[in-house]
């Protein structure tokens, strides 16, 4: 290698960056030019500084390693740094992204930094895209839904959310502070939501269910949902039967 690796380690806890550091600063590769304690200042980090490598903690407060990776618009190499659990772990293995798993030694931390220099980043763009998608059937139902705007990162708690609404690629998401597009597809969102706080009534639309005033005959045998706030969805067959038995 020609040059050295600009590097930026993201991680909560100080104790975690300065191992890293104190391991990097024995690595010919590893130029550390920045550390972040959270995903807000990691993504900064990235965006301005343009590093080749992160060091990327997943389990962190506010905005966890995943969600910041989504927010990313151009993704460096990366090494993820984890106290996660076992069935993630297989996750890791089985596509071959590499891992140190806390704690871990030089030893370790050398076998992860000579994987990244080998690594082509459109590979592993693939890997990580397959290890988001593992994770994502991995978690049972969302709290917040993390998404960027105007160079904004807002986080909307489930609750705030009034519907959604597919859009070829994308889901446009109608909350209490705005809409707000998100690269998700709708099964995704379906999988994730508790089906006791929101119902898909259209191949088009989930609704939350504490936001339907009433159900309306629109045509024969056919419906649409008023929301609180006077929005009319449109309701399909099998999405009618769902709220039939919801409300009754």
């Amino acid at each position: 290698m020609d040059h050295k690796l600009k590097t930026i380690i993201i991680d909560d806890e100080k104790l975690a960056r300065d191992i890293v550091k104190k391991y990097a600063s024995k690595n010919d590769f590893i130029d550390i030019i920045d550390e972040c304690g959270n995903g807000f200042d990691g993504i900064k980090a990235i965006n301005s500084q343009n590093p080749d490598l992160i060091f990327l903690d997943i389990q962190m407060p506010k905005l966890n390693g995943f969600e910041m990776l989504e927010l990313l618009d151009e993704k460096p190499k990366i090494i993820f740094t984890t106290a996660f659990d076992q069935y993630a772990l297989k996750a890791f293995e089985v596509n071959a992204i590499d891992y140190l798993l806390k704690p871990f030694s030089q030893e370790r931390f050398e076998e992860a930094v000579n994987k990244a220099i080998k690594d082509e980043t459109t590979v592993a763009d693939k890997k990580i895209n397959n290890l988001k998608f593992h994770i994502d059937e991995a978690i049972e139902f969302i709290d917040r839904v993390i998404v960027k705007h105007n160079q904004k990162i807002n986080i909307i708690p489930i609750d705030k959310i009034i519907y959604f609404e597919a859009q070829d690629d994308y889901v446009m998401i109608y909350s209490d502070e705005g809409k707000y597009l998100k690269q998700k597809t709708m099964k995704y969102f379906e999988d994730h939501l508790d089906s006791k706080d929101f119902v898909r009534i259209h191949r088009s639309y989930i609704v939350n269910i504490t936001r339907i005033k009433e159900i309306e005959l629109y045509d024969k045998d056919s419906y649409k949902v008023v929301l609180i706030d006077s929005t009319k969805l449109p309701v399909s067959r099998t999405g009618y039967n769902k709220l039939k038995q919801i409300f009754d």
